[in-house]
């Protein structure tokens, strides 16, 4: 699901840009990548997440993708050359993702699972694209936060089949991805990062 007016610029503000890299920062202390992973960033917005992970992991490969064609129009504004050289621009679905299954070391998501429909979908797409070992890094938010009295009349969101903590945290388990380690409010949301099984 596109976000609306409201989500764009609730996403590209710089109190957002901050806290997308004081969560990247507790992501690496949760779980560091080794130089040269090949990494994906899903819901990737106007391009912010993607320079910070470059910085903080130092990724040969990063592609970065949006279901929404504006968004990538801002990325490649937003980003540099010298960025774009060591970063690809795609658009698609994350319930359907265009990669081929295990091409990934890792895998970025903030904030984006929770905006789409068909959700577990989704979860088993990031689980196709990971290698086996391979890191999903997770940041999401609990339906206490956008589907409220007020949020739920400024904000864009899907209303049936939400998931809260336990939902996500077996969906998670479904999909073969375990979480190694989280930080989590349980009415609001989750930062961690589940490990896709080896086998």
């Amino acid at each position: 699901m596109k976000l609306n007016w409201a989500e764009r610029l609730v996403v590209n503000n710089p109190s957002r840009v901050f806290q997308q890299w004081m969560e990247i920062k507790r992501l690496k202390q949760m779980n560091d990548l080794a130089p040269g992973a090949v990494i994906l960033e899903v819901g990737c917005g106007r391009g912010a997440g993607a320079r910070l992970i470059r910085k903080a992991f130092e990724s040969s490969r990063l592609l970065i993708l949006d279901l929404d064609f504006q968004m990538m129009r801002m990325a490649k504004s937003y980003l540099g050359p010298e960025e774009l050289a060591h970063i690809s621009l795609h658009t698609g679905d994350a319930a359907c993702l265009p990669f081929k299954e295990k091409s990934f070391d890792a895998l970025f998501g903030f904030g984006f699972l929770h905006h789409v429909p068909n959700w577990r979908k989704a979860l088993q797409e990031v689980a196709r694209v990971l290698k086996p070992g391979g890191c999903y890094y997770i940041e999401e938010l609990y339906p206490t936060l956008y589907q409220n009295m007020i949020t739920r009349r400024i904000l864009l969101h899907p209303s049936q089949d939400r998931f809260k903590s336990r939902d996500l945290k077996c969906a998670l388990q479904d999909a073969g991805l375990y979480l190694k380690k989280a930080y989590e409010i349980k009415f609001m949301g989750i930062l961690g990062v589940a490990i896709k099984s080896e086998h």
